[in-house]
């Protein structure tokens, strides 16, 4: 009996879920969104067995249509709000949305094309909610009681970012550090005039906000009541061009003139002899330390609302990060800082609780680093596409530990088929072929390896992965699916190009659904299924 209870509670522990951007759903509208198509892909995740849906962040696009580069730490990306919706509410018809250009290519995000369609529609839907709201019960505007309770909730930040993206759509979407010099500063009179001038277009931007809540608390509490948590993301950084930026000065390394004194990247490696420069503000940790790392409690806990696990992106970099000074023209000039290590996470922990936080810490990883990720009880990643280089490679699944997340590669990294066809070398080839007994030789030849198909090359990794000691395997759906570089999400250091692909509708067939439950029951990671004795 004990041995039985031991083994049910490991397949409580085991997990596996799909990495699926919002953006990557199929749909007619040019993006995937909170629609009929995310409720049908949560029915898909239900029936493959799936406990997780691992998302890009939800925040608005920015600077290279990155998710990364948003203009609000806060805000959600409208591009989201199901169109559909809007209609049933009554407020756009069917002609709106047939006559609007989403682009050509229903496989392919347009950002041009859904910037001056998507806007457009959004503005027509607010005009007819505030018609709806004017003149009820005798008032010059009433809202209903569930926007008055978003606005409520969401005080600490949306005055701030409506007011911003007012400005901003005032001054052709310009970063702020180039508008007029009292809103650049932050002239409370001219501020102040300015929101009592433009109310209609601030009040738009919160419209967008709300319809955004209200569509994604609705959809997250289907897949909740499914059994599917979502995995959210949260960059470490904020962009500079963006209302955190605007607004919160102080929290960022300022020099005598109130500009960024530094800003972030990572140093020169075999990959970037110039190294990588990013551009973001650098947090003035001291800052933090005296406000009890206030706004790092606010942001982790509004996380934690909208997501039930959060992984932040570039955890080394609260141990250390490189620091380059602002208007450098490479990361060359920048140096190593020491973060704020367990100090953060401690503060995080005593005013939230036990934190949901899977830690991304991929890279150039030294032994405080290490260390943090030990101390901090996080799990962290391991990527099958980086084990294969040669050696008792870390992240061979032998080396994994059972409090860790695997993956094929994570959205910077090209599909698994595109790898083993045009990225793996011939020795990596080599050695995931022996490793994973991919032939019927022990030890293959180089050519043995090379002629290895794809599909099956791609199979071997993917069962690699769901039977790895990780308590949770993350399996990207263009995996699932055996697509090839044209699902690659997001090749970091190109600009343009990128978070663009989307699936062909029908590709949540039942038959892909039973595959992938079978895959997984056999690895123990479907919760309602144990292994027969």
């Amino acid at each position: 009996m004990r041995r039985v209870e031991k083994r049910e509670e490991r397949n409580i522990m085991r997990e596996s879920g799909i990495l699926m951007p919002v953006s990557s759903l199929p749909g007619p509208y040019g993006i995937g969104c909170f629609s009929a198509e995310a409720v049908k892909f949560v029915d898909f995740l239900a029936a493959a067995g799936q406990s997780i849906w691992q998302i890009l962040p939800l925040s608005p696009t920015g600077y290279g249509d990155s998710p990364y580069q948003s203009c609000s730490a806060f805000a959600g990306n409208p591009y989201f709000i199901d169109l559909e919706a809007l209609c049933q509410e009554g407020l756009l018809d069917r002609d709106q949305l047939d006559e609007a250009d989403f682009g050509s290519d229903p496989e392919v995000v347009d950002y041009g094309a859904l910037y001056n369609g998507r806007y457009a529609l959004l503005r027509t839907a607010y005009a007819a909610w505030r018609a709806s709201c004017r003149g009820r019960y005798g008032c010059g505007m009433y809202y209903p009681d569930d926007y008055y309770a978003f606005t409520l909730a969401s005080e600490g930040w949306l005055d701030d970012y409506a007011l911003y993206m007012a400005l901003k759509a005032a001054y052709e979407m310009k970063p702020w550090t180039q508008w007029p010099k009292e809103y650049r500063l932050r002239d409370p009179e001219a501020l102040a005039r300015y929101a009592g001038e433009h109310e209609e277009e601030i009040g738009f931007w919160k419209f967008l906000q709300y319809q955004f809540d209200k569509q994604w608390k609705k959809l997250k509490a289907y897949a909740n009541g499914k059994g599917v948590q979502i995995l959210g993301d949260m960059p470490i950084y904020v962009s500079a061009d963006s209302v955190d930026a605007w607004v919160g000065g102080s929290l960022f390394e300022l020099d005598g003139e109130g500009n960024f004194a530094r800003v972030a990247g990572c140093p020169p490696d075999y990959f970037a002899a110039d190294g990588q420069l990013w551009g973001n503000p650098l947090y003035d940790w001291d800052y933090h330390r005296r406000t009890g790392f206030a706004w790092w409690i606010k942001r982790v806990r509004h996380a934690a609302a909208i997501y039930d696990l959060v992984r932040i992106d570039h955890f080394r970099g609260f141990d250390s990060y490189w620091a380059v000074p602002a208007g450098s023209a490479t990361a060359k000039t920048g140096r190593w800082e020491k973060g704020p290590g367990m100090e953060l996470f401690r503060a995080l922990e005593n005013a939230l609780g036990r934190l949901p936080i899977i830690a991304e810490d991929l890279g150039d990883l030294n032994d405080s680093v290490r260390q943090l990720l030990a101390d901090s009880g996080f799990p962290g990643m391991k990527v099958l596409q980086f084990a294969f280089t040669g050696g008792d490679n870390e992240y061979l699944p032998h080396n994994h530990i059972r409090n860790c997340v695997v993956y094929p590669g994570t959205h910077d990294n090209t599909t698994i088929s595109a790898w083993w066809d045009h990225v793996a070398t011939k020795a990596e080839k080599q050695n995931a072929a022996a490793y994973l007994h991919m032939t019927s030789a022990i030890k293959p030849t180089a050519a043995q390896a090379a002629a290895v198909k794809t599909a099956t090359a791609r199979q071997y990794l993917l069962r690699a992965a769901l039977g790895s000691a990780a308590s949770r395997a993350i399996i990207p759906l263009y995996d699932w699916l055996g697509l090839g570089e044209q699902a690659h999400l997001n090749t970091p250091g190109r600009l343009g190009g990128n978070w663009a692909w989307r699936a062909k509708p029908g590709f949540d067939t039942p038959a892909l659904a039973a595959e992938i439950r079978q895959e997984c029951e056999v690895c123990c990671r479907v919760k309602d299924v144990l292994l027969a004795e």
